[in-house]
């Protein structure tokens, strides 16, 4: 996707959406040099450049030169409506990347070390001793080797795990992955079959909904599965028989298909799992200022930015 033209982008105004605060909106200023408005109920008569979490249906207009996202994911976004023609798409990812790492890594060593188990000793008044688990030489399989799983798997890597990726794409082998195989391969159901972490941070896209499914999860012979990319990539019913069956072990779900989720969803009831509240990687307001102003520098010097977002693909 081309970054928009210079004059275009000089004349543009900014618009900010409600939920961009304060103290981000006079960053934003400044690194633009003009002031900002909030979101209308109508479009502007001008070309303009608009900040936010979601783009109202008023301003999907030609007018719009670039969206940026204060989010990571965009598929609710590109979901609501089909994308202006020729406007840039550019999205914060910050230190999500290094954030959803940690969290991956904390729940790996939580499981070696009895974590869970211990807790719920702990609330029976029992001692017992438990076995704990080495990390180190055991094979996490990642799903997505992008920023973000390369995020992950550097940091399962410097705990001395074997780190295998999946790609959907044909891509440089990162650094940071022992190998990486192609998804539906059958080096990919291999891959599977030896691993004792699955970890998926894929994007929710045409190719990618139920991605994980019962052949997948059969393949798994035992393994943890952590979903940090998104709920809709995984056929939940497939995930609970495999739970129950034990070809699962056990999951760690930050996100799911319908979020929040209610009191009455069965994903509370999943034998053999947690779940957390879509928080692994919280944006912070100095990532999307960070973000913002890469992004501002690249367009003013007729770059695509490396956060834009190829609107058809969705990532």
């Amino acid at each position: 996707m081309k970054p928009p033209h210079r004059d275009p982008l000089a004349r543009a105004r900014l618009l900010t959406s409600p939920s961009v605060g304060p103290a981000v909106v006079r960053e934003l200023e400044r690194i633009t040099g003009r002031p900002a408005g909030p979101t209308r109920t109508t479009g502007p008569d001008g070309p303009f450049v608009y900040v936010g979490d979601a783009l109202p249906e008023a301003l999907r207009t030609p007018e719009l030169l670039w969206f940026h996202s204060v989010n990571a994911g965009t598929d609710a976004l590109l979901a609501a409506g089909p994308w202006p023609e020729g406007a840039l798409l550019t999205r914060t990812v910050g230190r999500m990347g290094e954030r959803i790492a940690q969290y991956t890594l904390a729940w790996v060593l939580a499981e070696c070390q009895s974590v869970p188990e211990h807790t719920a000793q702990h609330s029976r008044s029992t001692w017992r001793r438990l076995p704990s688990e080495l990390a180190a030489g055991r094979t996490a399989v990642v799903h997505g080797t992008g920023h973000i799983g390369s995020a992950v798997a550097g940091l399962l890597r410097a705990c001395s795990l074997r780190t295998v990726g999946v790609s959907r794409s044909p891509r440089t082998l990162p650094a940071v992955f022992d190998r990486v195989v192609a998804a539906g391969s059958p080096e990919e159901a291999a891959a599977l079959a030896e691993a004792r972490w699955v970890v998926s941070t894929l994007p929710l896209t045409a190719a990618t909904g139920h991605f994980f499914d019962e052949a997948r999860f059969t393949a798994m012979r035992g393994a943890t599965f952590l979903n940090v990319g998104r709920g809709a990539t995984v056929d939940m019913a497939a995930l609970e028989a495999a739970l129950r069956d034990g070809t699962v072990r056990r999951a760690v779900l930050d996100v799911l298909p319908d979020e929040p989720a209610g009191p009455g969803d069965r994903a509370w009831r999943l034998p053999h799992t947690v779940i957390t509240s879509h928080s692994a990687g919280i944006t912070a307001d100095e990532d999307v200022v960070t973000d913002f102003a890469t992004c501002w520098d690249a367009v003013a010097e007729g770059r695509t930015p490396e956060l834009a977002v190829d609107t058809r693909r969705g990532y």
